[in-house]
């Protein structure tokens, strides 16, 4: 069984003429019609009546021709069903009365999605949001190749969002990954590709997308704040080891250079292990005076 296609359609330039010409002509006739019904009242001229009668209904329906374009908006001209093309031009139009026409906005959109509750790449669940900005590139498209084209794109943004948040870790990644907390700019341009991909058959156009709202989900919540705070701990810790080590390494080579004191090895070990514990203690260190010998 082959597979059915979309007729894809494209935008083209059309539509009707600047509408002040004919809308001074139709007044104009319209002024001529009154006066010939008016006149043929007075005289009793039944076909000067029918006649103006006649001339003062095509002249309105003339006038249902015009239309009006707005700056950043579109008008498709369809004839009995059949596309014609799209008229950008603003300011008052004119065309023949059974042309259909269809208006559609060609403005910048902002949208933000709701939040969603998702997996990240390690399958931790997360709430994320996204603001979009789009617009309309191609009218027919928009109008004729997909249903409420503004319906459309608010499924593929959640869709799409959903998609990307799976394919980064919220924190945390390996050496060379990105994650969603610490590169929100590539993740949104990530997402701002994958959208432009999946809108394109409606003819839309994103511009920027950007991630608004970004957490873990509150039953992981408390876990994950637990985890992040040991993490900066251990790593506070590790800095601080550096630099007593650092700082010990230090005060030995000086004391040695200086000949303030000369220390055996054993000597040299318990202040080391003094040293450690008083810059690596999480408290202020109590003194204890020794009285005694190492040896005794």
């Amino acid at each position: 069984m082959s597979e059915r296609t979309i007729n894809r359609t494209q935008e083209r330039s059309g539509g009707g003429v600047n509408g002040v010409l004919p809308l001074l002509v139709f007044l104009f006739l319209g002024g001529l019609a009154f006066y010939g019904l008016g006149l043929g009242f007075r005289i009793h001229q039944g076909a000067l009546i029918l006649g103006s009668v006649l001339s003062l209904a095509t002249v309105l329906l003339l006038l249902t021709g015009l239309y009006t374009v707005q700056p950043n908006q579109g008008v498709a001209i369809t004839l009995f069903g059949d596309y014609k093309g799209t008229d950008r031009r603003p300011g008052l139009r004119w065309v023949l009365f059974w042309y259909g026409r269809k208006k559609i906005s060609l403005r910048v959109r902002n949208v933000t999605s709701e939040t969603l509750k998702v997996n990240d790449r390690r399958g931790n669940p997360i709430e994320i949001a996204a603001n979009v900005v789009w617009r309309v590139g191609d009218s027919a498209q928009a109008l004729f190749d997909v249903d409420e084209y503004a319906a459309f794109v608010n499924i593929q943004i959640e869709t799409g969002l959903r998609e990307v948040a799976r394919q980064y870790a919220y924190d945390h990644a390996e050496d060379g990954e990105h994650t969603l907390r610490d590169d929100a700019e590539i993740v949104g341009e990530k997402l701002k590709a994958d959208l432009s991909n999946r809108v394109a058959v409606a003819g839309i156009v994103v511009d920027e997308a950007h991630l608004m709202h970004l957490a873990y989900a509150p039953e992981i919540a408390g876990a994950m704040l637990r985890r992040q705070q040991a993490e900066a701990s251990i790593a506070a810790r590790q800095k601080i080891v550096i630099g007593a080590v650092s700082m010990v390494e230090q005060a030995l080579e000086q004391l040695g250079e200086r000949e303030v004191v000369t220390l055996d090895e054993e000597r040299k070990a318990a202040m080391v292990s003094n040293l450690l514990v008083v810059l690596c203690a999480d408290r202020e260190a109590q003194p204890v005076v020794n009285t005694g010998t190492l040896y005794g």
